[in-house]
């Protein structure tokens, strides 16, 4: 098993430091001694200096010494080349010990001075006894018990020093105290001096000229000298791993020397003896209390190796150490042994076909032990608590990578140079590859990627030294409550990110850990041991140690996302604890597009195009949805897919929820407790976004979404699911929402217009287009169209309006008068929309949604305005309703197409009467109440069907009442009401003062319009004494008592009190007589300055009088006086006879 080839250790030199071993046997001793006698230095034996007389000289002398004492009870003590040495500087207990004397002597710090001579009669003392093969005999019988049990040393041959070797290696299994001892001195003896190794100085020869490591002769160097020639191989080992420029190749068998060296230097630092030197002061400062052996004190210093109290010296050997465990992990002892039966339970290092080299890395067995554990395996705690030292020290110091030096060493230059401790640089590195700090290169990238997958501090964030520091305040006071240590820790930071409690630094480390954990889902402890089934079933995955480098990165994590929000009918779906992991996931990195690769990769273009500004946390994302139509293509499929997640489940714009999360606990928390994804709870929100709880930051994140849903109705999940195969059916090809919607409802109504037609659009889809339709008409940019149209208008004249509420759409309502054409006419066309459909009218439901609620609960949606117009003037109206309707009024005044009641019951009489006003209307504008006023003259004529002038009566009540719902009257007589009735405009009473004061008034007004506007209203008020509403009350008591029999309408109330007034017997209240004077007086001024223009009107003039019984009476008389006198008297022309007429 053992030989100087395989294993280049000492020869069975070993067996001679039985000298200094205090062995209870005297016949041990007698045998030793009898050994030791025979030992003659030679003036050219081994390790004598030919060519060199200086050297030689000091070797002869002493040899000299050495063998004029040759007896078993030598002492080196008795020497005196080295007495002064000894006394000086090792205790007198040990002086009988050669032992510890030789211990003592070769363990003394670098710069005490040590008498050459003394130190080459060290040399050539132990070098002498390495050449006697009688000693193996001793090794025999001092581990006579121990060679049975260790079976590969018992096979070995005798003879050629092989045996020694073999326990050496196998010490660690060694239990008999007196040859583990044995083995144990000569191991630290060997150490000091590389020469003494077997092989080592034959196969490292080349090498160490050629790099410069020392001489291989005798004293050019001293004894303490030798341990730096092994760590000058170590080094350029290290510089060959690393590639840097001008390495040295060390030929193989040297490099196995170099790695068993140090190897079986593993378990304690001593046997380094250039660390050992080097960390000396070190290791009392930091590891005074730690025992030596078993690679304890090098773990005790690695954990050390950063502080600020640490020599560069010493770190420097640290880091050589470290870097040959990771070429090695055998270099470890702690590791290897911890490790060995668990590498060997899940074969980690028994493929024939692989290349010792990546066998033992310790990368290699990082993963896969990882891979066992993370598969379910189970891996000796033990093992896992090396695994965690060594994971950890990765990164901390990534020079320990030979990669990340090689592939990284531009960036690191650049960016990231004097960084190195603590994992700054590595930390530094991964914020290059997020592209904070510029580009990185590829080859860098995988370098880092996989270092990150070998370390996997995703399993526990202590591995990742850095995150851990900057990140612990905000663990003892945001995350205490998990056991520490728990994978959960990384999901606590990562869902208190950009909160309160979130410190700058610790948010830094966070994103850059998490953005090389997003590209891998195997990265996530959690999210891999739940959805490993999953993602083996559904996306074709590998285990857990093996890559695929033709799929790119996040691609598995953006399948099972896919599959994560699938149907029941579209199958194929993940398991619910999968799911669950997947929305946790989903909901923490929706917080930076950086942590999306597959938004990341396709968007990198857009994002440097469109969004390079945007650097707040969200701001990347609601940048892409904003410029949705202007990304490129492969962009805008990743961002609509994202977009359409989050309509299904909102809770993965984490901002969102934070801010809205006052108005989600008072008004949707049924919602959000559900954890149901069907878009309830932004439609919750949505709802409630004028609420008291609502903040700003929560109101303009919904009004984001909701501007977003526009851009494509499968934004919008809930009119998705419920509308999807109407559209598919009736509006192909459309995906805008907002034309979606147009089509859908237009359909709706052709349907509802077709009496008898059955409805092609289901009922759910009309349940859910009503909602759409209503969330829209609160801020007129969810109306894109419109918005495009006003955006002049609403700058000019809205400027200091805010969105929302539909503010700004009733403000370009109120000044209709000074908008542009083209949003003149879109308004016009709202409004036309929205008296069909007054749900429709957000600001008119908003404010009388108690009204409502009151006096309208078992009208239909399209009569609401009719039934709150009904109940305008009861006590229990609210006055900011009341005035509300008042404006919807004044809306439908203007043109009677705003007046659908109105259209329809005058649908015959309109064209009939009023053709010459349509001919010359304009399309999409209101005309003033021209026809309305048109109407209005033919109803004083009763020329209207029943059903029209039901409707125009209940217009002139109510413009009787309140002026500014005669459009033609407020818009002739604006400087007459002005002059003569301000009082009353002002009062604003709705009380038909105003029409009063211009009746009163009428013999003053010069204008001629305004003149006929007022007569036209006397006209009307015979016809109907309801149109006379200061006439009406002041006889309300004597139409009561006179004239209740008398039906209303058509003047037969006013033709009634007319005659009462004429009758003497019937006694009228005062104020109704007097009015009705008045009435009769301006009547009479009416007729002399408006007289009949041709036979129809004066018929109608006659039929609306009050004296139409008399004037008919009259008439009459003449008729039948002409008939009597015609009978009685014959003709009064001469008759023409025929042939007359026939000429």
């Amino acid at each position: 098993m053992a030989n100087c080839r395989r294993v280049p250790l000492l020869e069975i030199f070993y067996c001679s430091l039985l000298f200094f071993l205090h062995v209870e046997s005297e016949s041990l001793i007698a045998k030793l001694a009898n050994n030791a006698d025979k030992f003659t230095i030679q003036g050219k034996g081994p390790g004598a200096a030919p060519g060199i007389p200086a050297v030689a000289e000091k070797s002869q002398a002493a040899a000299a010494s050495l063998t004029r004492k040759r007896s078993a009870g030598w002492k080196l003590s008795e020497e005196a080349v080295c007495r002064e040495d000894l006394s000086r500087l090792c205790p007198k207990h040990s002086w009988n010990n050669n032992l510890a004397v030789l211990e003592c002597l070769q363990d003394k710090k670098e710069d005490t001075e040590i008498a050459t001579e003394c130190n080459h009669l060290l040399w050539n003392y132990k070098l002498n006894l390495t050449t006697d093969p009688k000693f193996e005999s001793v090794a025999v019988e001092v581990c006579k018990m121990t060679i049975p049990e260790i079976k590969e040393c018992a096979t070995e041959e005798l003879g050629k020093g092989y045996l020694v070797s073999c326990l050496v290696e196998h010490r660690g299994n060694i239990t008999d105290y007196q040859c583990n001892q044995y083995i144990t001195k000569m191991t630290s003896i060997v150490f000091s001096d590389y020469r003494l190794i077997c092989g080592f100085m034959d196969k490292c020869r080349e090498d160490i000229n050629t790099l410069r490591c020392g001489s291989i002769t005798t004293g050019e160097k001293d004894v303490h000298s030798q341990g730096e020639v092994i760590a000058c191989l170590e080094k350029g080992l290290v510089r060959e791993a690393e590639e840097k420029h001008g390495a040295h190749h060390i030929r193989d068998e040297c490099k196995k020397s170099i790695m068993r060296v140090a190897e079986l230097s593993s378990d304690d630092f001593h046997l380094d003896r250039y660390l050992y030197f080097a960390c000396r002061e070190d290791r009392e400062r930091f590891c005074e209390n730690t025992l030596a052996g078993e690679g304890r004190v090098y773990k005790c210093l690695f954990n050390h190796k950063f502080e600020e109290a640490m020599s560069e010296r010493c770190r420097e050997a640290l880091t050589t150490r470290q870097k040959l465990i990771a070429q090695d992990y055998k270099v470890s002892y702690s590791l290897a042994k911890a490790c060995k039966s668990d590498l060997r339970k899940y074969r980690c290092n028994v493929d024939a076909n692989m290349s010792r080299a990546r066998d033992t890395r310790l990368s290699y067995l990082l993963l896969c032990l990882e891979a066992a554990v993370h598969r379910g395996r189970v891996v000796s705690g033990e093992c896992q608590g090396e695994m965690m030292d060594y994971r950890r020290m990765l990164m901390e110091d990534f020079s320990l990578s030979p990669e990340i030096v090689l592939q990284c060493r531009t960036e690191i230059e650049d960016h990231c140079s004097g960084l190195h401790r603590k994992g700054r640089t590595l930390h530094c590195l991964m914020r290059v590859g997020r592209g904070d700090m510029g580009a990185i290169e590829p080859n860098c990238q995988k370098a880092l990627q996989t270092l990150i997958q070998e370390a996997d501090p995703g399993a526990d964030y202590r591995i990742d030294r850095a995150l851990n520091e900057a990140c612990e305040s905000v663990i003892q006071t945001a995350c205490k409550h998990i056991r520490n240590g728990d994978p959960m820790i990384l999901s606590c930071l990562m869902e208190h990110l950009y909160t309160e409690k979130m410190v700058e630094d610790c948010e830094h480390r966070l994103l850059e850990l998490q953005y090389f954990i997003a590209r891998d889902w195997k990265l996530d402890p959690i999210l891999y041991k739940k959805c490993q089934g999953d993602a083996g079933r559904l996306c074709h995955t590998r285990g857990w140690n093996d890559t695929n480098e033709v799929m790119p990165p996040g691609a598995i994590f953006s399948c099972l996302y896919r599959h994560a929000y699938r149907s029941v009918e579209q199958g194929r779906r993940l398991s619910r604890d999968c799911k669950v992991e997947v929305q946790r996931i989903l909901h923490q990195r929706a917080l930076d597009v950086k942590l999306d690769p597959e938004l990341q990769r396709r968007c990198m273009t857009d994002l440097g195009k469109w969004c390079s500004e945007k650097t707040e946390a969200g701001q990347e994302l609601e940048c892409l949805q904003d410029r949705l139509e202007d990304l490129v293509s492969d962009c805008r499929d990743v961002v609509g897919n994202l977009t359409e997640l989050e309509s299904e489940d909102i809770q993965i714009e984490a901002l969102l929820m934070r801010a809205c999360e006052p108005v989600i606990q008072t008004y949707c928390h049924e919602v959000a407790d559900n954890q149901i994804n069907s878009g309830d709870l932004m439609e919750c929100l949505i709802q409630n976004k004028h609420q008291k709880e609502m903040n700003e930051k929560c109101a303009v994140g919904v009004t984001h979404f909701q501007l977003i849903q526009i851009k494509d109705f499968r934004f919008s999940y809930k009119f998705k699911t419920a509308c999807k195969e109407d559209v598919l059916k009736l509006c192909p090809n459309i995906k805008k929402k907002v034309d979606v919607v147009i089509c859908l409802s237009t359909t709706v109504r052709n349907d509802t217009l077709q009496e008898g037609k059955e409805q092609r659009v289901s009922i759910k889809c009309r349940k859910q287009l009503r909602v759409e339709e209503v969330e829209m008409s609160e801020d007129i940019r969810l109306e894109p169209e419109l918005y495009d149209s006003c955006k002049q208008d609403i700058s000019q004249l809205c400027q200091n309006v805010a969105f929302g509420n539909a503010q700004v759409i009733e403000c370009l309502k109120e000044n209709k008068h000074q908008l542009t054409s083209r949003c003149h006419q879109k308004i016009f066309k709202l409004q036309e929309v929205e008296m069909v459909d007054p749900e429709l009218d957000y600001q008119l439901i908003r404010v009388c949604k108690h009204m409502i609620r009151r006096f309208c609960t078992e009208s239909e949606g399209k009569n609401v305005l009719q039934c709150l117009k009904q109940n305008k003037n009861s006590e229990l109206m609210d006055p900011k309703c009341k005035q509300m309707i008042t404006k919807r009024q004044i809306t439908q005044s203007t043109d009677y197409r705003l007046n659908p009641v109105l259209k329809k019951a005058c649908k015959a009489d309109i064209p009939k009467f009023c053709q010459s006003i349509l001919n010359k209307a304009p399309t999409d504008n209101e005309l003033e109440g021209q026809v309305i006023s048109c109407l209005k003259l033919k109803y004083a004529d009763q020329r209207l069907s029943p059903d029209c002038e039901d409707q125009i009566r209940v217009i002139l009540q109510e413009s009787a009442l309140d002026y500014r719902l005669d459009p033609q009257l407020q818009m002739h007589c604006t400087e007459e009401i002005s002059n003569f009735c301000s009082d009353e405009a002002a009062a604003q009473e709705q009380t038909g003062q105003v029409e009063e004061c211009l009746k009163i008034n009428l013999l003053k007004i010069k204008h001629e319009a305004c003149r006929k506007e007022v007569l036209n209203m006397l006209k009307e008020s015979k016809a109907d004494i309801f149109v006379d509403p200061v006439l009406h009350t002041a006889c309300a008591l004597d139409i009561k008592h006179h004239c209740a029999a008398i039906q209303p309408g058509r003047g037969r109330q006013m033709s009634c009190l007319m005659e009462a007034l004429q009758d003497k017997r019937v006694r009228l209240q005062p104020e109704c007589k007097k009015r009705l004077q008045d009435r009769i007086d301006m009547w009479s001024y009416a007729a002399k300055v408006a007289p009949a223009e041709g036979f129809l009107d004066l018929a109608s003039q006659v039929m609306t009088s009050p004296s139409k019984n008399y004037i008919l009476t009259v008439i009459c008389a003449a008729v039948t006086l002409l008939f009597l006198m015609g009978l009685f008297c014959g003709r009064f022309t001469k008759r023409v006879t025929q042939e007359l007429k026939d000429r």
